[in-house]
């Protein structure tokens, strides 16, 4: 097939459309960022065309703060969504096409119901709400993958990425979260040093319950994560990417304990950003399926 197209969805407030699609344009995509009114038109007036979701193999909803987050975040954007285009979104989903949300894209999800959507009824039963710590919290955290069926984290168990939000924290009822694991729907964990979820700041920097990072529908086709892996396109963006690259040298003595001790805490340097592969996952999936 040709590359995947992918619509990467942007409103006013939104401000992690180009990196969400250079990650995708780096990985194989053919992407194109289109503003929500262009998909409620049927027309986009930048490439004066007709438009339509059903144009596209993968939706995309970045981070940023749609709408200024106003109401609640994320709150306006997923209405927004359900008004105008729940039918094609259902559609979208029969088709067998995937769909990701990024920070604010996930509390779209969660809050338009397709997210956990354990029931098909798209109604919200869970939410991202004010981090405990009541700042916006901006850092680097560790992502434990436990055993899970969806699609784009094939592969992946240990992953660290950047986030920046204030309302990150998950919740939901005792109930549901109880479902979400035992149909293993928790895709990503917050996790402390030694691999473990925790509860602990700032390893887990909003209180999310159950360290709960990232969720999947019953599908796997549709995830949603707090973190953002579109910040780890290269090496270099990690935060420890110099002391990583010193460390890789041929010269230096990797059996030294304090060369062991800061391996330890920075990690390998990379031979490319890690956060491409939940990408690369959703792209190839679309080569091989659709």
């Amino acid at each position: 097939m040709e590359k995947p197209k992918i619509c990467v969805l942007r409103t006013d407030g939104t401000n992690c459309d180009r990196e969400t699609a250079y990650a995708f344009n780096q990985t194989g995509g053919d992407v194109e960022i289109v503003h929500i009114n262009s998909l409620k038109k049927g027309y986009d007036p930048v490439t004066k065309r007709q438009i339509s979701l059903h144009d596209y193999h993968i939706l995309a909803d970045p981070g940023g703060f749609s709408y200024d987050d106003y109401i609640s975040a994320g709150k306006v954007l997923a209405q927004e969504m359900r008004q105008f285009l729940e039918e094609d979104m259902q559609k979208f989903i029969e088709d067998g096409k995937l769909m990701i949300g990024i920070c604010n894209g996930f509390q779209v999800l969660i809050k338009s119901g397709l997210l956990p959507n354990l029931d098909g009824k798209m109604e919200q039963t869970a939410t991202l709400t004010y981090n405990d710590s009541r700042n916006f919290e901006c850092r680097w955290v560790r992502l434990a993958f436990p055993e899970n069926g969806c699609v784009w984290t094939k592969g992946i168990e240990y992953l660290e990425i950047p986030v920046a939000h204030g309302e990150g924290k998950f919740d939901a009822p005792e109930e549901v979260v109880k479902e979400l694991f035992e149909k293993k729907l928790v895709v990503c964990q917050y996790v402390d040093e030694n691999g473990k979820p925790t509860q602990t700041f700032p390893d887990n920097p909003n209180a999310s319950v159950k360290a709960i990072a990232g969720i999947c529908d019953l599908t796997g086709r549709i995830f949603g994560l707090m973190p953002h892996p579109e910040r780890f396109n290269y090496s270099h963006n990690h935060h420890l990417a110099t002391l990583q690259k010193i460390l890789s040298r041929d010269y230096v003595d990797k059996s030294a304990p304090w060369v062991q001790e800061r391996l330890k805490l920075a990690g390998e340097y990379a031979s490319e950003g890690k956060g491409l592969q939940i990408f690369k996952n959703g792209i190839e999936y679309v080569v091989e399926n659709l």
